[in-house]
Protein backbone atom coordinates (compact mmCIF):
# COMPACT_ATOMS: atom_id res chain seq x y z
CA UNK A 1 0.00 0.00 0.00
CA UNK A 2 3.00 1.98 0.74
CA UNK A 3 4.55 1.99 -2.43
CA UNK A 4 0.89 2.50 -4.37
CA UNK A 5 1.12 5.64 -2.37
CA UNK A 6 3.90 6.98 -2.85
CA UNK A 7 4.89 5.85 -6.12
CA UNK A 8 1.73 5.96 -7.86
CA UNK A 9 -0.38 8.71 -6.54
CA UNK A 10 2.45 10.48 -5.54
CA UNK A 11 2.43 11.23 -2.34
CA UNK A 12 4.81 12.27 0.86
CA UNK A 13 5.69 9.88 2.90
CA UNK A 14 3.94 12.54 5.91
CA UNK A 15 1.01 12.75 3.09
CA UNK A 16 0.47 8.59 3.12
CA UNK A 17 0.43 8.53 6.98
CA UNK A 18 -1.90 11.22 7.40
CA UNK A 19 -4.43 8.90 5.14
CA UNK A 20 -7.38 7.37 7.01
CA UNK A 21 -7.51 3.79 4.97
CA UNK A 22 -10.35 4.96 3.52
CA UNK A 23 -8.91 7.51 1.75
CA UNK A 24 -6.17 5.58 0.41
CA UNK A 25 -8.71 3.03 -1.42
CA UNK A 26 -10.86 5.96 -2.83
CA UNK A 27 -7.51 7.33 -3.91
CA UNK A 28 -6.08 4.38 -5.46
CA UNK A 29 -9.86 3.57 -7.05
CA UNK A 30 -11.41 -0.07 -7.42
CA UNK A 31 -9.63 -0.99 -10.90
CA UNK A 32 -8.89 -4.15 -10.32
CA UNK A 33 -10.17 -5.31 -6.79
CA UNK A 34 -11.57 -8.50 -6.19
CA UNK A 35 -14.81 -8.94 -4.47
CA UNK A 36 -14.78 -11.04 -1.39
CA UNK A 37 -14.87 -15.00 -1.26
CA UNK A 38 -18.46 -15.42 -0.09
CA UNK A 39 -20.03 -18.84 1.43
CA UNK A 40 -21.17 -20.33 -2.30
CA UNK A 41 -17.54 -19.43 -3.81
CA UNK A 42 -16.18 -20.85 -0.54
CA UNK A 43 -18.22 -24.24 -0.73
CA UNK A 44 -17.10 -24.24 -4.51
CA UNK A 45 -13.57 -24.39 -3.72
CA UNK A 46 -13.96 -26.76 -1.12
CA UNK A 47 -15.67 -28.97 -3.42
CA UNK A 48 -12.96 -28.53 -5.58
CA UNK A 49 -9.87 -29.08 -3.48
CA UNK A 50 -10.78 -30.97 -0.51
CA UNK A 51 -8.59 -31.57 1.99
CA UNK A 52 -7.16 -34.76 1.96
CA UNK A 53 -4.24 -36.76 1.10
CA UNK A 54 -3.42 -40.21 0.19
CA UNK A 55 -3.04 -42.13 3.12
CA UNK A 56 -4.78 -39.73 5.35
CA UNK A 57 -7.93 -39.91 4.24
CA UNK A 58 -10.96 -40.95 7.16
Amino acid sequence: MMRAGLKELGLTPADFWALTPAELQLMLGTAGAQTPLLSDGLSALMAAYPDTSEGNEK
